[in-house]
């Protein structure tokens, strides 16, 4: 056992006293993270997912059926979220960053709950991990954020041999699966599922200290591990279905749109693109299956009276949708993203808000929850309202914006069609009704989508006549709103704004 794990033990079952009273009261957090999952839930009317733990879940509490991430990649995405700040305020637009390196002295999310009292614990995946390489590791994570953190590999890290790959012996970057003949209990997360009952049955033992404690699961990244019973048993690889009308659906697309495109993916035949989903849904059920262990706990050790459940991922995936396959692109499958927060007394349970919201709302939101004070830079709004009524409409949109070309961030861009050039940005709106999407504030190209008539994305109304004023009202408020993402008048930004960041003019 290492001297930090006996540390952190240590501080976990001795910190106690009559200071600490007070804290018994105020809600615990759990903090559930998924890596690369959409919204092919059940909770969210998908006809072939076999979800249960998560669709109880989601009944205890909000839904939310409209929540996007800031950046569809994990580095600025979960660096987002734990900082409650934009990733153009955080400077972390690629993968190989954390936010200490660009806003030092900011303070995350778990270490505003640690100083207040919390005690803070990771296991798994909560910054960015190289998978399947840093499983096991501490990856790129902040050590400020935590009290302590634990880091198993499994099978899925250990025993790669029999992975299939587009490129033969890749497999976090891209397409790769595999049904494994190992049960729950020796892969990553079946073994991080162990973890959290451990560490929850002792945050029981001492009640008179909150917890805040994030469990990072690394399913269904790729590649798409699982055992292969029950998980691929489940999913009938001929009854996969495969995405129709591509080069159709790709006509009225802007280049930079399908920027996230990869070479590798020309070899995907029907048959390998059914594997795929196979694959990626068998990954979906095992890593449903886990978080059902560790909110089963919760119960068992009576902890759930007094805890704030919440489940996200940090980004949406494409499964064929537009051509597309993974992430990196400005469409709503891989914007959007599963959300649902379960807080006893405050949330009525089977509650769904249709409103906009955004990653980097959850910070205020657990703050105000647990009476925590969040520092005065964080951009989010809090969901209390929301919780507390779904109805209501709080900011009323939500941002995501991608990088495309070269430039410092050319490495961490996996494109085909858009690689060439300086680095430039998309920024897309996502509005009750509407996604706009403007590529180098529209020189690029712009995308317009009404979710009303067309929540498949599949026709651009950007460039017809009938929908130019609904065009100029949304560019007037992307503008806007992205004005909004960088660090306060005054304030340095983290790194040089031409550098990273297009020149927004005053809409």
């Amino acid at each position: 056992m290492t001297n930090r794990l006996i540390g952190a033990l240590a501080a976990l079952c001795l910190f106690g006293g009559g200071a600490l009273a007070a804290e018994a009261k105020r809600p615990n957090i759990l903090l559930l993270m998924s890596d690369d999952l959409n919204n092919m839930l059940g909770c969210y009317g998908d006809p072939l997912a076999k979800t249960p733990h998560l669709d109880r879940l989601a009944a205890r509490g909000v839904r939310f059926d409209r929540a996007y991430c800031a950046f569809p990649l994990c580095g600025p995405s979960r660096n987002s979220l734990l900082t409650g700040l934009y990733p153009n305020s955080t400077g972390i637009l690629s993968n190989a960053q954390i936010f200490r390196q660009t806003i030092p002295s900011q303070q995350s999310m778990p270490q505003v709950f640690r100083n207040a009292g919390y005690f803070a614990a990771r296991i798994g995946k909560l910054y960015h991990y190289n998978v399947p390489m840093s499983i096991g590791t501490n990856g790129h994570d902040d050590p400020g954020s935590w009290e302590m953190e634990l880091n198993p590999a499994g099978v899925d890290r250990l025993e790669q041999d029999h992975i299939f790959s587009l490129l033969p012996g890749q497999f976090g970057g891209t397409l790769s699966w595999l049904a494994s003949p190992k049960d729950d209990a020796q892969h990553t997360d079946g073994i991080m599922a162990d973890d959290a009952e451990w560490v929850l049955e002792r945050c029981a033992h001492r009640r008179d200290r909150p917890f805040f404690l994030g469990v990072g699961f690394f399913r269904p990244h790729t590649p798409y591990v699982a055992p292969k019973h029950p998980y691929f048993d489940w999913y009938p690889e001929q009854e996969m279905p495969v995405v129709q009308g591509v080069k159709e659906d790709q006509a009225d697309l802007p280049l930079p749109a399908l920027g996230s495109y990869k070479k590798e993916q020309d070899q995907l035949t029907d048959d390998l693109r059914r594997q795929c989903r196979q694959a990626y849904y068998a990954s979906i059920s095992f890593m449903d299956a886990q978080v059902g262990r560790v909110v089963a706990a919760l119960d068992r050790l009576e902890l759930s009276d007094n805890t704030i459940i919440v489940f996200t991922s940090d980004h949406g995936y494409h499964m064929g949708e537009h051509g597309l396959w993974q992430k990196m692109s400005l469409f709503e499958e891989s914007a959007r993203v599963p959300l649902f927060i379960v807080a006893p007394g405050v949330a009525a349970p089977g509650s769904v808000a249709k409103s906009p919201v955004a990653h980097i709302d959850l910070f205020p939101t657990l703050a105000e929850l647990c009476g925590v004070k969040t520092p005065p830079n964080v951009q989010g709004q809090s969901l209390v309202p929301m919780l507390k009524d779904p109805s209501v409409s709080g900011r009323g949109w939500a941002l995501t914006q991608v990088s495309r070309g070269g430039g410092p961030l050319r490495a961490a861009v996996s494109t085909n069609v858009s690689s060439e050039g300086s680095l430039f940005f998309g920024y897309s709106l996502r509005t009750p009704r509407w996604r706009y999407t403007e590529w180098d504030e529209g020189q690029k190209g712009r995308e317009l989508y009404d979710h009303d008539a067309d929540p498949r994305e599949l026709t651009n109304l950007a460039d017809r006549p009938e929908f130019a004023k609904t065009v100029d009202e949304l560019s007037q408020h992307v503008r806007a709103a992205a004005k909004t993402t960088f660090p306060p008048s005054g304030q340095t930004p983290p790194l040089k704004p031409g550098l990273w960041a297009p020149n927004l003019t005053t809409p």
